[in-house]
């Protein structure tokens, strides 16, 4: 999906903000690759509509020269600090750094280790990037990427069998990127285009895996064609045919109606992308395909825990 693209899906999803916004520079210190201290971040920022945050991010943190480059950075532009750093001696470094800024510290991870301390009568490691191992997980994550790569678009529709899920919906119905997001969680996912007048793949029709269909709003999904048809066009983008029923509102309305009522024929559960981040549309399939093994205990393996 593209930047336009995104602003497209933002425009039918709403404003992200309003008003005048409060700006705030947010620094984000880990180290490892930074992505628990940004998932923390990105959640409970979103949770203020009326506020701007400025991102500084120092991920890989593990001496006290980069240490002092984080604190270098946090002199110029003085902000709350959130630490993921497990190295006790470096997180005291920082923590006395900040105070004659004026700066807060916040380590994001002790209220969760000190609870699984309690529990588990152990006290943590303090080993920095532990969750990045090259392990039964990791392998896995690979082996689902390939299996997207292989079964993209329609792509060995023979293979379908070893998917964990099968994604089904019109052309530009976000498909792939939750396909290949699905994959960086552990889980294969293979995806299959409805076209009307278009046979469904055979293997469908007797597919023993949960399958999923994607769709959209009529007009968000005509100008996402729009666009997609124009970028493909480059410089020829007047030949763009507005008759063309591959972006006609009435015929993408049609088409719409044509794939919901398929996945009604195969009581295929439909997921509204419309609104939905490719995230929000990832755990609302696996979601389905939890749901679709409950109610067919022995039909297959249980779908994998994602990773």
């Amino acid at each position: 999906m593209t930047d336009n693209e995104r602003d497209l899906f933002r425009q039918f999803a709403g404003p992200l903000h309003s008003g005048s916004e409060r700006q705030i520079d947010l620094h984000l210190v880990s180290d490892a690759t930074g992505d628990t201290l940004n998932a923390i971040a990105r959640a409970s920022v979103a949770q203020f509509r009326h506020s701007h945050v400025n991102y500084h991010r120092w991920n890989l943190i593990r001496t006290r020269q980069q240490v002092q480059r984080v604190v270098a950075g946090i002199t110029e532009t003085p902000g709350p600090v959130l630490s993921s750093i497990m190295d006790v001696r470096l997180r005291a470094m920082l923590d006395s750094a900040a105070l004659p800024l004026g700066v807060t510290v916040v380590n994001v991870l002790d209220p969760v280790l000190n609870l699984l301390r309690e529990r588990l009568g152990e006290p943590a490691e303090g080993r920095p990037g532990m969750q990045y191992v090259m392990d039964e997980d990791y392998f896995r994550r690979i082996d689902a990427m390939h299996y997207v790569l292989a079964h993209d678009d329609g792509q060995a529709v023979s293979g379908l069998a070893e998917a964990d899920i099968v994604l089904v919906g019109v052309s530009r119905a976000s498909k792939t990127p939750t396909s290949f997001y699905l994959a960086n969680r552990g889980i294969k996912a293979a995806n299959v285009p409805l076209v009307p007048g278009r046979e469904i793949p055979a293997e469908l029709h007797t597919l023993d895996r949960p399958v999923i269909g994607l769709t959209l709003e009529p007009m968000l999904l005509v100008e996402v064609r729009r666009h997609r048809l124009a970028v493909d066009l480059g410089q020829n983008r007047n030949l763009l045919d507005a008759n063309d029923p591959y972006i006609d509102p009435d015929s993408v309305r049609g088409e719409i109606v044509w794939a919901r009522r398929l996945c009604a024929q195969h009581d295929w559960p439909v997921i509204d992308v419309s609104r939905r981040s490719i995230e929000e549309t990832a755990a609302t399939a696996m979601s389905f395909a939890e749901r679709w093994h409950l109610s067919r205990p022995g039909h297959g393996e249980a779908l994998p825990q994602p990773v």
